[in-house]
């Protein structure tokens, strides 16, 4: 994609600015090494929030990082950081070698990861996540650099995403419900639940949807007490007090419950 069509590619001008210099400086470091640029997330599948959604990405690499690349790219991270504040704490990427696409199991090795700010240390593996987010980056990512997703990905079922969805609440989710300091964060708080809301929404439908499209069938399906919780979930925006621990955990109760039946 040229540069002229990324700097107006979303209605924002600052994710647009950031996107522009990302693809800029993720060519100047990464070379012959940079397969693809991909922007997926809520900026591709619908419901951008400027209060509370992330910019996502992934970058797919030829090989692995080297340690001047890597130094390159956490320079270039930290100079978006300080010149978009807003976002600094909010452009969450992955950078994984095109090898990994061959399969729909997560590899084993970690990936350079961004998130919160800074490089993560040392690079975290994937889980249950991977697949869904090779369903959504096939589905709906947008090439910036590179081939179409479809090119590098294979095909993916919407049953195994649904299993992936459901092993991801199983290991991941209901294993904390007992724990009163899990959920202590809202952030934390508004992600589970919107989460939640699209395991369930998944469970019973096709195709890609974002977290509130999800989170208004579950208001429209379930009712209360879970609307009550959603809609603060859906309200909340960074620094705000969602103040929702307990009934968090026994939303994960009960979406088990459901997938359970």
């Amino acid at each position: 994609m040229h540069i002229d069509r990324i700097a107006s590619l979303t209605p924002y001008r600052d994710i647009n600015e950031i996107l522009v210099q990302l693809a800029s400086g993720l060519a100047g470091a990464l070379g012959e090494r940079l397969v693809g640029f991909y922007l997926t997330g809520s900026l591709t599948y619908g419901n951008f929030d400027l209060g509370s959604s992330d910019i996502d990405y992934l970058v797919v690499l030829e090989k692995q990082l080297g340690e001047s690349q890597r130094s390159a790219l956490k320079d270039l991270h930290k100079t978006i950081g300080a010149r978009y504040l807003t976002w600094r704490d909010r452009i969450e990427g992955s950078y994984i070698t095109r090898t990994m696409l061959a399969s729909v199991l997560p590899p084993e090795q970690g990936r350079p990861y961004v998130n919160g700010g800074a490089f993560w240390d040392p690079d975290p593996p994937y889980g249950n996540e991977w697949l869904l987010n090779l369903y959504v980056l096939r589905e709906c990512g947008i090439a910036l650099i590179g081939p179409e997703p479809s090119a590098l990905i294979v095909p993916v079922s919407i049953d195994d995403v649904r299993e992936a969805s459901k092993r991801d609440l199983f290991e991941e989710w209901l294993p904390k419900a007992n724990d009163s300091t899990a959920f202590e964060d809202s952030h934390i708080q508004a992600y589970v639940t919107l989460t939640l809301c699209r395991i369930l929404h998944r469970a019973a439908n096709d195709g890609v949807a974002s977290k509130r499209a999800a989170s208004i069938w579950v208001k429209e399906r379930y009712g209360e007490p879970w609307r009550s919780l959603v809609e603060r979930a859906e309200a909340w925006s960074h620094g705000k007090d969602m103040g929702s621990n307990t009934e968090v955990r026994d939303f994960i109760r009960f979406t088990a419950q459901q997938l359970e039946r």
